[in-house]
């Protein structure tokens, strides 16, 4: 089960018992505030204190070109997402844009390879900076 699945289920859980703050079911969606990014909890009678992880990135993100795919779409005329997005040890996205939010550098190495790939020029983007992909259709 992914983190974002037990994260939903965990949200949904507190709106039945009523225990986030400030929240409103609006029809059939809730509008949850926020208070720094994350919802207010009401705490439990029973169990442990309420806790959001909080676990802040350390490895940079890295976004290059995936030149096999690349190659492949040139020849069959075909548009496969070639551009790799690598957040720390997760495993790649691939997507057909990316948009950084905050500082990045571009790297050029031809003498020392990425070692997930080979790639030699590639953008690094610091931990914490949002990173948003985006697939065409």
């Amino acid at each position: 089960m992914s983190d974002l699945s037990r994260l939903c289920r965990a949200v949904r859980q507190l709106l039945k018992q009523g225990r986030i703050i400030g929240a409103q079911k609006i029809g059939r969606f809730w509008r949850i505030p926020l208070k720094n990014g994350m919802p207010k909890i009401k705490t439990a009678k029973k169990g442990p204190k309420a806790t959001w992880r909080k676990r802040v990135r350390k490895a940079p993100t890295i976004i290059h070109i995936d030149g096999p795919t690349l190659r492949r779409n040139s020849r069959k005329h075909e548009t496969e997402p070639v551009i790799l997005v690598r957040q720390g040890s997760r495993c790649p996205t691939s997507c057909h844009e990316v948009d950084v939010k905050g500082p990045c550098r571009l790297v050029y190495r031809p003498n020392q390879p990425l070692s997930s790939g080979g790639a030699t020029l590639w953008i690094e983007v610091e931990p914490n900076t949002n990173v948003t992909t985006k697939l065409f259709s």
